[in-house]
Formats: C-alpha cells, structure tokens, sequence
C-alpha cells in the first residue's frame, strides 16, 4: 500500500477545500473527495449544500461516511511525505512577532506566503502546490500578512485587489462594477507606486521641515550665547564703571575730609601755642604778684623803699587784645568736592556714551529714501541718500504709500526685528525731523509727531530748539549744533535712541516701546524757507570704529 501511494501524485491526496493531504475523508455523492471537518465546515456556512467544485446541488446534506480506503492512502502519503522533509529540510518555527502557517497542526512554522484567493499563509512545505499545481498557479500570493480578512471587501467578501483614485479607497473587482463603476480604478501595485512616490515627496519635505528646525534652533542657540557674551560685556563693563566711579567719590570724600583735618590741625597748632606763651605770662605775673603781697606786709621801711622801684615794673608782656585764634572757613568747601565730583562724573559718563555709540555702530543699515512715499515738493538725489525741499510741487502718482500734506518721506528699508542703525548729517538747517515710524502710519491728512501717532522723531525748530516728540514734547540738551544724528532702533527692546556722532554724546531715547509692525526711517528736511534750510538731509555712511 506504502508502494502504491508513493507512485501517486500528491494532488490526488489534496483536499481542494484546505489544499492539505486528506484528513478523514469523505466522498461526496458526485465522486469528489474532501476532508470530512473542510466540507462539514463549507457546507455549515452556505445556504445551499452543493459540491465545491463542481457545484452540484443536493436536496439534503450527504451523510458523512469516511472513504477508508482513500484514508488509509492519504496516511500513509502523509507519512512517506514527512519523512522526505524530515530527512531534506529542517523547517523553521514562527517566532512570536512572524505570520505563522495556518495549515500547520502541530508546530506553526513560519509562512512565506499568503493566497489572496485561498485566503491562508502556507510554509514552505504548504506552499509547494501553488507552484506545482497549475489551477493553484493562478492563484495570486503575496508575502505573508498576519490578517487576511482585512484585505476582503467587507461588502463582497472578495479580495481588495484595485485602488479607486475618484474615492481614494482600496476596491475589489465587484466594486468597480457597482459603486465605483464610473470611477477612475487602478491596480494596487500603480496606486502603490504613485504613493510611494508621493510618500517620498513628503518624506522629502519633512526632512526639509526638520532640517529648517535644526538650522533654527542653532540659529536661537547662537543668539543665546551671543546674547550672554553681551550680557556678561555689559556686567564687567558696569562692574568696572561704577567700581570707578565708587573709587572716585570715596576719593574725593577722602580729600574733603583729609582737608578739613588739615585746617582743623593747623588751628590746634596756633592755638596751642597761644595757650601756651599766656600761661608762662600768667606764671610770670603770679610770681610778680606774689612779690607784691610779700612787700606790701613788711613792717620794714627801708626795705619797702629799697625794692618797691625793682618790682612794680610789671614783667614783659605780649598785648593780647588783638590777637585771636584763626578759624578755618569752610563755605563752599562740600561745593567745590561735589563740583569736581560732577566734573570727574561727566567725564566718565561721556566715556560711556563713547562705548555705547561704538557697540550701536556694529549693526549699520545701509538706508536709502523710498522715492514713493516722497511729498511732490521734495527732491531726492539719483542714489537716494539725500532729500531737499523744492518749492514746486511735483505732478506725481497719488498712491497709499505717499505722503501729501506734510513734506516727509520714509526709507525703503524696514525694521520687524533685531537691532539697525544709521546716522544723518543734518548740519546747516534752520528745521528737521527724523527717527522712525511704523508702517501703518497717516499719511494724508494733518500728522501728529507722537509715539501714540506711530512716530519715534526729534526735530530742530528755529535754527536753535531741537527738541523730541513725546507726550508732552521735551527739550533736549544739546550745547552745540547737531552736525550729524545717529538713530538706533532695537526691535525686541522696544527702544529707539538718537546720538550726537560728533561729540558722541547720547541725548534722547524712548524707551518701554511696543512694536508690532514694520518701522521704516522718517526724514523731514523741512520747508525751503527761503534758501535759509535748502541744505539736504544726508544719509552718510556708519564709521564704525573699535
């Protein structure tokens, strides 16, 4: 029997249902052989009892009688067969996280494929048919998943073997002839290509997004570390100043006092040598009249007149009415301490102003006038670094960005972050205006140069009064001309200051400022006044000096 089955083929011991070696197998009426639990199953989920092959129909269920004889051919097929893969292969068992062998009964190996018709995971050795079998070739096999019944239609229990492009979902062959019958279908391996592709865009993009990120928070790292460097310039910087400056007052406080002492000790002096020229007087004139009082008891007359003459001559003195002790004066004194003190102070806050200048000199902007937001009278030169009043107004386009009433003009450049800074030679001019505004600003109307307005200016009035516009207006300082301004503006800070370049001084800042748009440069050179301010305003370029 053993002999016999070997000649056979395997395909005549396969149950066509589990695609196995027959397990109790029965014959049905039309002479097709299954293994008794495939067909009981088959016939358990169908409504109608029919052969699964050849689809004949039966009236009643078939009584399940064992084919012993094709049993016992199928046992020992079963067995001939394993001892050809014991003494051949050494099969590998599923680990935990693998797709194992659904056919397997005793240890699961681990499947290399799985059938989207059968839909089951086969090993190796289960495999073997659907490469050998030619009705079994044609069955479709994929590397293995772990749950089939995901890629069936829910719907027509077929497998999802096309992609509708209209819906954007995985479709079965029904499908496309009901509800997506219209729609744009391809197969899984063209939807999964031009994914794939598209994935890789994507993934491209986000590498890019990522690699952005990076760069950025390099880029807040370095402004961190550039922001301590500054941070720990200006504690050494300020440490130094004022350790100075404490070193002067207690300086000054020392030669004050020092010199007071010194005057105080020189009236010691005088006065101890006062003191002591009257009491050797006064010993002198206690002995003299002691002498006196000695004579003037005596009982003897001769020798009363004998000493009278020697000693009512009265010993030599100094005459003490007009002398008196020196006393120091100290008015002014505290004055005068305090006066060089100021002197010392404002020499030392000059060299401040110096260093600040020189640090706000590191973050120059090359500024140049925007031609389309000049008044029709101003006249700007061919570089756009000066700006002049021409009495004729001009016939130009009447934009947004232009202003009309007032004669200003704004620069190209903006400020939304950071630190900038440009000077402006102002020199020879009666009347100006300069600073920054914000973008939102009125430009047609009558303008009001404020803070709340959206100016940050300071201006010249009458040749002499320079002052800046805040709320109320405030008159600067300044002892000599202004030939040329600096503006720095720090975005962040909400700070905008002016400095004299010349004698670099700094003499007005506004400061707690809230910046939520774009600042542009503001210039006004004022009307032509009769020649008396037809000098331009001139942006000149920032010298930068360490």
């Amino acid at each position: 029997m053993a002999s016999a089955s070997c000649l056979l083929s395997e395909e005549q011991f396969l149950c066509s249902i589990c695609l196995d070696v027959f397990t109790d197998p029965i014959t049905t009426p039309c002479g097709h052989n299954y293994c008794n639990t495939c067909i009981t199953h088959y016939w358990d989920t169908k409504d109608v009892c029919q052969c699964p092959l050849c689809q004949e129909t039966f009236n009643t269920r078939p009584k399940s009688s064992i084919n012993k004889v094709l049993s016992e051919m199928a046992d020992q097929f079963r067995k001939s067969k394993k001892q050809r893969q014991t003494s051949s292969t050494n099969p590998e068992p599923a680990e935990p996280d693998e797709v194992s062998c659904d056919v397997c009964t005793e240890t699961k190996l681990k499947a290399l494929k799985s059938c989207l018709v059968c839909l089951t995971s086969y090993c190796d050795t289960h495999l073997e048919p659907h490469h050998r079998v030619l009705r079994l070739k044609r069955h479709k096999l994929i590397d293995p998943v772990q749950n089939l019944e995901d890629i069936l239609c829910k719907k027509h229990d077929r497998p999802l073997e096309l992609f509708c492009k209209t819906d954007l979902m995985c479709v079965c062959q029904f499908c496309t002839e009901s509800d997506h019958k219209l729609h744009q279908i391809v197969s899984l391996e063209e939807a999964y290509e031009g994914k794939k592709a598209e994935l890789g865009k994507t993934e491209a993009e986000v590498h890019q997004m990522i690699q952005e990120r990076r760069v950025k928070i390099q880029e807040v790292q370095h402004s961190v570390e550039l922001s301590k460097k500054d941070a720990d310039r200006e504690i050494a910087d300020s440490v130094q100043v004022f350790t100075a400056l404490i070193s002067c007052i207690e300086r000054s406080q020392a030669e004050l006092v020092g010199g007071i002492e010194e005057k105080q000790k020189t009236t010691d002096k005088q006065a101890e040598g006062f003191i002591k020229e009257l009491q050797l007087e006064i010993t002198e004139l206690e002995k003299r009249s002691s002498e006196l009082k000695q004579l003037s008891h005596t009982e003897d007359h001769l020798h009363l007149l004998q000493n009278l003459s020697s000693i009512n001559t009265p010993p030599p003195t100094k005459d003490w009415t007009k002398v008196n002790v020196l006393q120091s004066s100290y008015v002014g004194t505290v004055r005068t301490a305090v006066a060089q003190l100021e002197k010392t102070l404002s020499q030392e806050m000059e060299n401040l102003c110096d260093a600040e200048l020189r640090r706000i000199q590191r973050y120059p902007v090359d500024v140049t006038l925007d031609p389309d937001t000049a008044h029709p009278c101003l006249i700007l030169s061919e570089d756009r670094k000066q700006v002049s009043h021409g009495n004729v107004k001009k016939n130009l386009p009447k934009t947004k960005k232009r202003f009309y009433l007032c004669v200003n003009v704004l620069g190209k450049q903006s400020f939304s972050s950071g630190r900038s800074y440009y000077e402006v030679q102002v020199g020879g001019k009666t009347e100006w205006d300069l600073g920054v505004a914000r973008e939102s600003i009125n430009r047609k109307g009558k303008i009001t140069l404020s803070p709340d307005d959206g100016y940050w200016t300071i201006g010249l009035r009458n040749g002499d009064e320079y002052c800046a516009y805040a709320y109320p207006t405030v008159d600067l300082p300044v002892r000599e001309e202004l030939q040329k301004v600096g503006v720095f503006v720090d975005y962040e800070e909400g700070l905008v200051s002016f400095h004299d370049v010349e004698t670099r001084v700094h003499f007005y800042s506004f400061t707690g400022c809230s910046f939520t748009e774009k600042l542009y440069p503001f210039f006004c050179p004022g009307h032509d006044e009769d020649g008396k301010n037809s000098a331009p305003l001139i942006i000149s370029p920032v010298n930068h000096t360490d």
